[in-house]
């Protein structure tokens, strides 16, 4: 480990009507490729905020806007990617957007998106490995 705890902006961006969207990652990912997790996350940049982030991420993944946008938590996240432990402070965040500005903006990161509700997400076995935590977390609040 090299020692360097980093930090991230998880957003679930919903639709107001109990919709969440979701993305699979590409086979051109770092990691965890054909799995479905979040649209729009990633590190932060250096001189940006934390909102500034998570509305950077949303426009960069899917190309909309955050029309509402609210903290709903962190986590710490200690992963091994390559042989290399990693540890993650992850801010996450809740969106609305408009469905209709919704698309991807990243083909060779996103395979496909797809809106789901809370429920239909508990039923799925291809979720990147942090999203069950995600969930378990914050089930409450996303409902």
């Amino acid at each position: 480990m090299d020692g360097l705890i980093r930090i991230s902006v998880i957003t679930a961006c919903h639709d107001g009507a109990g919709r969440y969207l979701i993305s699979k990652r590409s086979q051109q990912c770092r990691d965890e490729q054909g799995k479905w997790e979040p649209v729009a996350g990633g590190g932060l940049k250096f001189g940006e905020t934390v909102e500034e982030a998570a509305r950077r991420e949303i426009l960069e993944e899917c190309g909309a806007e955050a029309l509402e946008l609210e903290y709903i938590g962190y986590r710490d996240v200690f992963r091994e990617i390559d042989g290399k432990q990693t540890h993650w402070i992850a801010f996450d965040m809740r969106a609305k957007i408009d469905p209709l500005q919704a698309s991807i903006t990243e083909p060779h990161k996103c395979d496909e998106q797809r809106w789901v509700t809370i429920g239909e997400l508990e039923f799925m076995d291809d979720l990147h490995s942090q999203y069950p935590a995600f969930l378990a977390k914050y089930k409450d609040i996303l409902i």
